[in-house]
């Protein structure tokens, strides 16, 4: 199975088999957005208005605005705090607002959405790369995070930039004090550290989806980086699901 199909086949597993507590999940997507990676986004949405949301009015087009306004207000907060100007954040909140407000069907609400969370994502993404110094080092990054699901090497990033591997190895140890590998691996495991937390994906598929060699590599990688293997990891930190702890004997 190639790296396209195995994307689409988890996040297929992921609609149709995983069942996560509903704040958890949440969480995980308003981090998703701030993280500014796309595909991460992507596993962790869900539709405007769907099974378990609250109705908040019995006019359907009115109801998904009214959470359309609720997202876009949670949205514009959490990326205030992970950076983003506050007047950047609300004005965009209030652009997207206004546009659905303005909708007169269902499907032109749906679009609105989809088109914020985009939209966020990708200018969360901009913040993320303020940090880093040269604009080839900002081109060398965003790379990264698109291919964030792949193989992504050194060739054929600097291939990408039309700049030496020496070169591009060099700017990455002086600005950002690791190597290539290292700030790709860095990203993937914070993905992965996601995964484990807020889906029921396996270390395996996970290893699979972010493009690791081997699963014992990736187990290795993840140890480097947070000290314990992604098991212990997720029996650690995972919060558990509220609806069976409370619906057991």
């Amino acid at each position: 199975m190639d790296e396209n199909n195995l994307t689409l086949h988890l996040l297929s597993k992921r609609e149709e088999d995983f069942v996560h507590a509903s704040v958890d999940r949440e969480s995980a997507f308003y981090e998703a957005v701030c993280s500014g990676n796309m595909e991460l986004v992507r596993v962790f949405s869900k539709p405007l208005f769907c099974e378990g949301c609250g109705l908040l009015s019995e006019d359907s087009l009115q109801n998904l605005k009214y959470h359309l306004v609720v997202l876009a207000a949670m949205i514009a907060r959490y990326c205030i705090r992970a950076g983003m100007a506050p007047e950047e954040s609300y004005s965009l909140s209030d652009y997207y607002i206004m546009k659905a407000d303005k909708s007169r069907t269902e499907k032109k609400v749906r679009a609105v959405h989809a088109e914020m969370i985009e939209d966020y994502t990708m200018k969360m993404r901009a913040v993320r790369l303020k940090n880093v110094c040269s604009r080839r080092i900002v081109h060398a990054v965003d790379y990264i995070i698109t291919h964030l699901h792949k193989r992504v090497t050194l060739e054929d990033t600097a291939d990408f930039l039309g700049i030496s591997t020496a070169y591009l190895s060099r700017l990455f140890r002086d600005e950002t004090g690791m190597t290539f590998s290292e700030y790709v691996n860095k990203l993937k495991i914070e993905e992965a550290s996601a995964l484990l937390l807020y889906t029921e994906y396996t270390d395996t598929e996970i290893s699979s989806l972010l493009g690791f060699s081997s699963q014992s590599y990736f187990i290795k990688v993840f140890r480097h980086f947070t000290g314990t293997t992604p098991k212990k990891y997720k029996k650690q930190y995972s919060v558990p699901d509220f609806d069976a702890a409370f619906s057991s004997d």
